[in-house]
């Protein structure tokens, strides 16, 4: 019986390069083949080489700990621009018996970026200054540096106001990542670090940065608005270079740099790119001479926004899919990739010289068969296109600044048909992991999780955004409502610590978040603060300073973030409770100020008119629900920290204001606010009814579904927790009907409608059979993770998933369901089928956890391994 530590991590990912982190947290996988395993102890060793033949610079000692992550580095301060290695080996016991201390770990490393900003010697650099905002040519800049012998280690740490292109010698350094990522650009700029060793050699090197307008001098929201953050778009750019001889060599931008256009004459992240392929880029990446048409470049002014290092997966070209091509009536060729997506089309182009072609993309067709470009822009016009004029050679040609959603392209300006072979779309996606799969005897379903997973893709870019083609916004309501389900399909710890990061930067000193993180209005700019402070207040979105660090800590046992966001977490309960106590008309602990979106989205509504209508009316009955339920879920937090006074006291203030809500909302009949679903849900899920009201909430509940025909009328906050509440009411055939209905509005609905991602609406279509609003949205997918916990029933049980709950909702309507979910413990599965009369449970749990399975027939706990269960299948028996 053996076992060893794999999967090293530290901060959540595998082998980071470029750190800012000056006390890193490490993380391992038990290995082994035992079973009943539980980790007792462990012990850290980090040293400067791979062999540690050197007495290591630090080591933990002996720490007793069950849990194979949250090990927090506690050695000297480390160095920047420095590989440290580590390893780890664990004490642990199988079978209910200690076992050996394993063998250490094959070591892995981590390197440190710029830790000290003295070390910066680069400077922000530009071209000419642009005569308006809606000028967006893109920035080309050339430099060069002699080295004396071979290059035996190098590094370069980039950045740029705009999303940039990186080239050594003509090496694309960066090719089709998108960098940076979108951050509070007033305040903080994220850099990237490369490993350039292998593109440098002995003597003159080209070094060559493009910069696009990204999301710094791009359009930006729903009104496409520019120049939000500053008109002059610029690069930053340092290289550290230890040559065979052990010199080293440091050069970087400044204003021996050249500047000029390029062969990209205009960029945008939303509405396209434009692209003359007449214009060479040999002579500007590897030519000997500076081109005619560069001039100095120019050192912008110091603008305050800090350098942080990336630490986050990156955004980059995940995967390639094919495309059909067909004529559109119009006599258009038509690309069908067959998904809906975010990225970008690479294409082989031949043509005669001054041809242009356009690409115009879109997520549908008309009914008439054309392309579909009006169904997202709800009002604010513009295209996703990018325009393309050729040379005389043929070239395979692909966007560098711009991305898009859709399935469809009209290409137009190509006189011969277009070869499918000469063709990929490139989905632009963060580099992560995934963690969660769902199969079932359903392939409806398997395509409702497909769907779901692809929005996924789609969304989880550089921030994670409502949609790929309208706002492209890191709406705080959709990512507080989706975390769960994301945190089951992806490893999106990384991707949500940097979310949270950028929120409490953009979180106003009364607590308040704004709608979207980023916000963008520059935080130094009074004006656009106030008008993003008007709506920063809203429950449910302004609420994820407080649910999205609980949900990170539920699913990956994040304690270190749990403390750095607990401020932030105070912030905005502190700020409802002010707020709620200035308005007293309905008592200090209702909160019935403030603009707030509601149930976004219910079935038929209309957006605006929603608006309109809570600038009037605020709905205190859903946003005092969410100051309860934040109150609650804060004193949570701070037990699990250790902070006792915080705790009574934000429990103190969750019972009373559940008590005010109570005293408001439950009626003498029974019914709960506006005795609508949504009002019946927050009531459950948050636990605000009394344990002898519970029933009849629930029974109301069921009532309005059924009277509804068994369909859904919650929007973006309650749908995520509608099924389970029902499944805890005792009624997990309301579920399931719910879940199994195929007319609108239901998840089914848009899968037989043919959708491959989750639609922004539950109708996503007009009556004239036009497409309505963005089909590429997550938010109402949030049911992935139910299809996961609820249907295949594996969830955790405590933090980090330490216990695992496996209790499936044995569907009548499947012969078979299960999941997989990497935990943090390693990878953990649920399945059950039906054979005969017979039902079977197949149960993975991974080393390190124990679990509790809760089946009709019997309730086992057990430890980790495989486990089989069998019990008679009551529903076949009924059914005979």
């Amino acid at each position: 019986m053996s076992l060893r530590a794999g999967h090293l991590r530290t901060n959540a990912r595998v082998r980071p390069l470029g750190m800012d982190s000056r006390r890193p947290e490490f993380a391992w996988k038990l290995q082994t083949e035992a079973s009943e395993v539980i980790q007792t102890a462990y012990e850290i060793e980090l040293a400067a080489s791979e062999d540690f033949d050197s007495p290591p610079l630090w080591g933990s000692g002996r720490v007793p700990s069950d849990l194979p992550f949250g090990a927090v580095y506690g050695g000297p301060e480390l160095e920047s621009m420095t590989r440290y290695w580590w390893r780890v080996r664990v004490a642990w016991s199988g079978n209910g018996r200690a076992q050996p201390v394993s063998q250490w770990s094959d070591p892995d490393w981590f390197e440190t970026g710029i830790l000290d900003p003295v070390l910066w010697s680069a400077e922000w650099i530009s071209g000419p200054a642009p005569s308006s905002k809606k000028d967006d040519p893109v920035l080309y800049l050339r430099g060069a540096v002699e080295l004396s012998t071979e290059v035996v280690r190098a590094r370069a740490y980039a950045s740029a106001l705009g999303w940039y292109r990186l080239f050594v010698n003509g090496h694309d350094i960066t090719g089709d990542d998108q960098v940076p990522r979108f951050t509070p650009l007033s305040e903080v700029v994220e850099y990237q670090t490369y490993d350039v060793t292998d593109a440098l050699r002995a003597g003159r090197n080209i070094l060559a940065v493009a910069v696009g307008d990204g999301r710094y001098r791009g359009g930006l929201g729903l009104t496409g608005s520019r120049a939000v953050y500053g008109d002059r778009i610029g690069a930053f750019a340092q290289f550290e270079i230890t040559l065979a001889d052990g010199t080293t060599v440091r050069t970087q931008t400044d204003g021996a740099w050249f500047a000029g256009p390029g062969r990209i004459t205009g960029s945008d992240p939303k509405n396209g790119e434009r692209a003359d392929l007449r214009i060479p880029d040999s002579d500007w990446l590897t030519g000997a001479e500076v081109p005619a048409r560069f001039a100095r470049a120019e050192v912008l002014p110091d603008d305050g926004h800090a350098l942080i290092a990336e630490e986050v997966d990156r955004v980059r070209g995940v995967e390639r899919l094919c495309a059909t091509v067909s004529r559109a009536p119009s006599g258009a060729q038509l690309l069908d990739f067959g998904q809906n997506f975010s990225g970008v089309v690479r294409m082989r182009l031949r043509g005669p010289s001054g041809t242009v072609v356009q690409l115009t993309h879109g997520e549908l067709l008309t009914p008439a068969g054309e392309l579909d470009v009006k169904s997202f822009t709800d009002g604010f016009q513009f295209f996703q296109r990018d325009v393309v004029t050729l040379s005389s050679k043929p070239e395979w040609w692909q966007p560098s600044f711009t991305t898009h959603g859709f399935r469809y392209v009209e290409v137009t300006g190509l006189s011969d048909t277009i070869d499918p072979a000469d063709v990929e779309g490139v989905v632009v996606s963060t580099d992560f992991a995934h963690t969660g799969t769902f199969e079932s005897s359903d392939p409806r379903l398997n395509q409702l999780h497909h769907n779901v997973v692809w929005s996924v893709i789609s969304n989880f870019t550089d921030t994670p955004t409502d949609c790929p083609t309208r706002e492209r916004a890191g709406w705080t309501g959709d990512i507080q409502a989706f975390s769960p389900t994301a945190a089951v399909l992806v490893d999106s710890q990384a991707f949500l610590h940097r979310y949270l990061r950028n929120l409490a930067i953009e979180q106003f000193d009364d607590g308040f978040v704004p709608i979207y993180v980023p916000s963008q209005a520059p935080i130094k700019k009074s004006v656009g603060r106030t008008m993003v402070h008007y709506m920063s207040g809203a429950v449910g979105w302004s609420d994820a300073a407080v649910i999205l660090p609980w949900t990170l800590y539920t699913y990956y046992g994040d304690l270190q973030l749990l403390a750095r966001q607990y401020d932030s977490m105070r912030m905005r309960v502190d700020g409802m409770a002010r707020r709620a106590a200035k308005k007293r008309r309905g008592g200090r602990y209702i909160l019935n100020s403030g603009f707030h979106f509601g149930e976004w989205l219910r079935p038929g509504d209309n957006a605006l008119k929603t608006i309109a209508g809570h600038m009037v009316r605020s709905p205190a009955e859903i946003a005092t629900a969410y100051f309860a339920h934040s109150a609650a879920i804060l004193a949570q937090a701070a037990d699990v920290l250790g902070r006792r006074v915080d705790a009574e006291r934000y429990r103190t203030l969750s019972a009373k204001v559940a008590a005010a809500w109570r005293d408001a909302y439950v009626h003498a009949d029974g019914t709960v606010a506006l005795d609508r679903q949504d009002d019946y849900v927050r009531a459950l899920a948050f636990d605000l009814v009394r344990p002898e009201q519970r029933q009849r909430t629930v029974e109301r509940l069921v009532e309005l579904i059924r009277e509804n025909g068994n369909h859904i009328t919650t929007g973006f906050l309650s749908t995520p927790m509608l099924l389970q509440v029902l499944v805890d009411g005792g009624r997990s055939d309301v579920a399931l009907d719910l879940l199994f209905q195929n007319t609108s509005p239901s998840w089914l609905y848009q899968v037989e409608r043919g959708a491959t991602t989750v639609w922004e609406t539950w109708e996503g279509y007009k009556d004239d059979g036009y497409g309505k609003a963005s089909h590429n949205h997550y938010a109402f997918g949030a049911v992935a993770r139910w299809l996961t916990e609820g249907l295949a029933g594996l969830s955790p049980a405590a933090p980090g998933y330490r216990e695992i709950l496996i209790a499936p909702v044995l569907a009548p309507q499947l012969q078979s369901a299960g999941t997989t979910v990497d935990t943090p413990f390693g990878e953990a599965t649920s399945r059950w089928q039906r054979e005969g009369d017979t039902l079977v449970l197949e149960v993975t749990v991974p080393a390190g956890t124990t679990a509790r399975i809760m089946t009709p027939w019997e309730t086992r706990a057990v430890g980790s391994g495989n486990h089989i269960l069998k019990g008679q299948d009551m529903a076949a028996i009924a059914s005979a």
